[in-house]
């Protein structure tokens, strides 16, 4: 099969697709790799790289498309690429489809098959290649919180770790999934005061068994939330509902409740976002204010750490990636559940409920497609 890996093009996107590493398996398995000229400079993989691991250099995005069986990407086909589609070729990325249907339109219309690495599953109930960019947005979130905090960024000017005599900021997490528990380390280790909600009174317990000495929870009700937001010097949105539109758990009229400078941030953008008010940004102007609540809603924030994010998500694509190109999508997803739930779209047909809930379309049964 021929696999290509076009640039990223969303701003600020310095991720690529394919690691050298994974270019190298797919060519030791008979598989012809095509790479757009430049694509991994911005994760610290040059020309070179790509080409001592036998992949094929291409000159323009508009060649790997048209030459590619399948197209392995980060983030979801930008408008100039969904054009670029065609009828059987096989997408493979994040898609993030529930809040965007220009995109989710633009997919059926092109006839290609889209699997989505949000909404692959594992045996544990997981979402496998969700979970890195996970753990690394989880971390970055309260990084980048404290940066927001900054007097000169409009924040409350408060430090996270406070000081002898000073308190620490107050930091509510949304969400104890991966990127809230990841979230809840980062800013507990830099000192502030950390409160999880969540919803799960088992995963309730394990972080109270794991993580007891570092931060508190509660059980996230509406009730707590507004509650806690009152006193909160920064809040972090880490709530998932896989493939669906993220719920809005702060209203704009909640803002005003509020410590004037606080900071929002929210890693549920690219489903859409879990605070009234938020909207997509880009790391080139990542934040705004609303009623005096400054709001960082960067929809690629693992771009931040390309190098980082590129290794640790190609980790996880790469046994996928080499199935679909060995078996053909439809054999692979036979011999694996898992693979089948991401499957998005396909021919023309949706094919992932929550995404046809959010967007009020209709919906096949995946499973009728592969016979």
């Amino acid at each position: 099969m021929k696999i290509g890996c076009p640039k990223e093009i969303k701003p600020q996107e310095f991720r690529v697709g394919m690691t050298p590493n994974a270019a190298q398996e797919a060519v030791a398995r008979g598989h012809e790799v095509l790479i757009e000229s430049g694509a991994g400079i911005g994760a610290g993989f040059d020309n070179d790289a790509y080409i001592a691991a036998g992949a094929r250099i291409i000159d323009t995005a508009e060649e790997v498309f048209a030459t590619a069986d399948m197209i392995v990407k980060v983030k979801e086909p930008q408008a100039v690429e969904r054009k670029m589609l065609r009828e059987g070729q096989l997408l493979f990325t994040y898609l993030h489809l529930a809040p965007d249907p220009a995109q989710t339109h633009d997919l059926l219309e092109s006839g290609c098959t889209a699997i989505a690495y949000e909404t692959v599953t594992d045996a544990n109930g997981g979402l496998p290649l969700l979970a890195p960019m996970s753990e690394v947005a989880g971390r970055l979130a309260p990084q980048v919180g404290s940066w927001t905090l900054q007097k000169a960024n409009g924040g409350r000017g408060v430090l996270m770790g406070g000081v002898p005599g000073v308190g620490p900021a107050k930091v509510i997490v949304i969400g104890g999934g991966v990127v809230g528990t990841h979230a809840a380390k980062i800013a507990a280790g830099m000192g502030a005061d950390v409160t999880v909600l969540d919803r799960s009174l088992p995963r309730l317990r394990y972080l109270d068994d794991v993580f007891g000495g570092h931060f508190k929870n509660q059980y996230s009700t509406a009730g707590a939330t507004a509650e806690l937001i009152q006193e909160a010097d920064m809040v972090i949105g880490a709530v998932l509902i896989p493939g669906a539109a993220a719920p809005k758990l702060i209203s704009r009229e909640q803002l005003s409740t509020m410590k004037p400078g606080a900071a929002l941030v929210d890693v549920a953008i690219d489903q859409g976002g879990c605070f009234e008010t938020s909207k997509a940004t880009t790391h080139a102007d990542p934040v705004y204010e609303v009623d005096g609540i400054m709001h960082y809603c960067v929809a690629n924030m693992p771009g931040a750490v390309a190098r980082t994010s590129t290794i640790a998500l190609g980790n996880a694509t790469m046994p996928f990636m080499l199935s679909l190109a060995s078996k053909g999508w439809k054999q692979a997803c036979k011999d694996d559940a898992h693979l089948l739930a991401g499957l998005n779209v396909h021919a023309g047909k949706l094919t992932y409920e929550a995404v046809g809930t959010a967007l009020n379309l209709d919906v096949v049964d995946p499973t009728t497609l592969l016979n």
